[in-house]
Parts: C-alpha cells; sequence; structure tokens
C-alpha cells in the first residue's frame, strides 16, 4: 500500500504509535486490575483512569496547538509541558 499521501514523517509515526501503546497499556491495565481506580479529585466528580488519561490527552493536544500558533514549530517545549500537565492530570484530577 502507498502511504505517501498521509505525509508519513518519523515525528507522525512516533506520534501515533505512542498514542496506540498509552491505549493499549491502559487496556491492559484495566484487565489486570478492573474498575478504573474511581476517585473525586480537584474537578469534584468521579474520573476513572481512562477519563484521566483522555483530558491528559485532550490537553495535550491543546498545549501543542497553542504552541504552534504562540511559540513556533519547534514543539519541545510544548511536549515537556505536555508530560508535566498530564502527569497533575493523573495526580490531582
Amino acid at each position: 500500500m502507498n502511504f505517501s499521501w498521509m505525509a508519513w514523517t518519523l515525528p507522525t509515526a512516533l506520534f501515533f504509535i505512542t498514542i496506540f501503546l498509552l491505549i493499549a497499556a491502559m487496556g491492559i491495565w484495566e484487565f489486570f486490575s478492573p474498575g478504573g481506580d474511581p476517585r473525586v479529585g480537584i474537578l469534584r466528580f468521579e474520573t476513572t483512569r481512562g477519563d484521566r488519561l483522555f483530558v491528559s490527552l485532550l490537553g495535550s493536544a491543546f498545549i501543542h496547538l497553542a504552541w504552534l500558533g504562540l511559540g513556533g514549530p519547534s514543539l519541545w517545549w510544548a511536549l515537556a509541558l505536555s508530560v508535566v500537565y498530564a502527569i497533575g492530570v493523573f495526580r490531582f484530577v
């Protein structure tokens, strides 16, 4: 199959592989420890591990888009900020 129309670069492939691995790891974690460890965090409603993963991925997308719009094409600082944001979401939300 010819996927040249998709402009697969190494960063693009790594991005999608990382998302796939995160979702697969969350599925395996849920298989071995069902229930999602629901808890009430700073948002004051119950969230599970899957909810926190979704919120962290969504927030990371917005961080990267904002960085592209305001800071330029180098996304290393946006990646670092996204990792800190994801840790914060899993810790406090």
